[in-house]
């Protein structure tokens, strides 16, 4: 087995790399919190982000895109006594009153009211408990592993919790949404139901204060504190911000976003995309024995793309596994070996080595049972034995 590194800058001998300014990590208040590449999911910088806490109305991101997935923005809700007598912040909707989806969404995500959520989980769902439910099994789906939701609204409950990390890897599915993209940027509307009308303002402080933010959701209940998800699109970089138990009061209240505002800022000025590997680039060449073709090269099943800061990229190794030689037969596009990518001496990826070309195998065996096809259609070896006993 060959086994060899390849030095990043002889690797890609052609390209450029611009470094970042390395600049100091982030000191925040928020108890949990993570800084996530929309693009690759790749996480940047992170404080206790595997930590199970209350995430209050920021679940109400997973509330949204899961009624997006599973009913039609124009269908006609039909307002539950539950969802009319659920707890403020709410929009005040009456039992029986009658109003679209997509405006039940934009109250949801800009004014976090909890009576749109349950009216919106009944909708979907038929019952809240079938809703959060489906949010859950949702969540798992995605990788989401440390969540459960027990309110589509963020209200607290025994068995309702997540981490920063999951609640990066939900917002970053949803971003994905067009849908959901679109409710979540929109600053104000007007929207009416059988009975009122309405006027709902986005209450998202990012998208006023930092250049290129998308959304997302800000949440606060007595058990999760002031809590924030984030996102923000500069440069063709796509980072996504979570702060859960940014403090309590007044000052947790801003606090989320002086957090908010340093995570991000620490993410913009110091990670860079860097190409490291090209698709089909060549990574070795394979001896093929009993073959006429007497190797073959094996180039990258795919390319890689990273945010990397400049400390990160001087680490950067990959390395390159593939056996010294094969037998034949080998096929275009096969497996022959794996390259593995480390950056500060841990395994970020790996990326499988395949076949450029096919090698078919060429002996005495090979051979024989060639002509016998020809001659008479006979296609191995073993089938003569058979034909003889017979």
């Amino acid at each position: 087995m060959k086994k060899f590194m390849i030095i990043l800058l002889f690797l890609m001998c052609c390209k450029t790399f611009v470094y970042a300014e390395e600049i100091e990590e982030p000191k925040v208040e928020a108890q949990g919190a993570i800084l996530m590449d929309q693009k690759t999911g790749r996480v940047l910088w992170e404080k206790n982000s595997e930590t199970q806490m209350a995430m209050a109305s920021t679940t109400k991101i997973m509330t949204a895109i899961v009624a997006l997935e599973n009913a039609d923005i124009n269908d006609i809700v039909k307002v539950s006594r539950r969802a009319a007598v659920s707890p403020q912040v709410k929009m005040n909707l009456s039992k029986d009153e009658e109003i679209k989806l997509e405006y039940l969404l934009y109250a949801l995500m800009l004014q976090s009211f909890n009576d749109s959520a349950v009216a919106i989980a009944e909708h979907v769902s038929g019952s809240v408990e079938e809703f959060c439910a489906l949010m859950t099994e949702k969540a798992k789906e995605l990788g989401a592993v440390n969540t459960c939701f027990e309110t589509p609204s963020g209200l607290d409950g025994e068995n309702h919790y997540s981490t920063s990390y999951d609640m990066a890897l939900i917002t970053k599915y949803a971003l994905e949404n067009e849908e959901f993209v679109r409710i979540i940027n929109t600053s104000d509307v007007n929207v009416s139901s059988n009975k009122k009308n309405y006027t709902l303002v986005n209450k998202n402080r990012l998208l006023r204060e930092v250049e290129g933010a998308k959304g997302v959701k800000t949440g606060f209940t007595g058990k999760a504190g002031h809590c924030f998800v984030g996102a923000v699109e500069r440069d063709g970089m796509e980072l996504i911000s979570v702060v859960l138990a940014s403090g309590w009061g007044n000052k947790g209240k801003n606090q989320k976003w002086v957090d908010t505002k340093q995570i991000l800022s620490y993410g913009f000025k110091t990670f860079k995309y860097q190409d490291i590997i090209t698709l089909n680039d060549l990574a070795g060449n394979i001896i093929i024995e009993r073959s006429k073709t007497p190797n073959v090269d094996v180039c990258f099943s795919e390319g890689l793309t990273l945010p990397l800061s400049d400390s990160e990229f001087k680490t950067l190794e990959v390395i390159i596994e593939i056996p010294n030689q094969v037998l034949a037969p080998i096929e275009a596009g096969q497996k022959l070996g794996v390259a593995k990518i480390y950056i500060e001496n841990g395994l970020e990826k790996e990326i499988d080595l395949i076949a450029t070309e096919s090698a078919t195998r060429h002996d005495l065996k090979t051979s024989i049972e060639k002509i016998l096809s020809g001659w008479l259609g006979i296609s191995t070896l073993e089938e003569i034995s058979v034909k003889i006993k017979d």
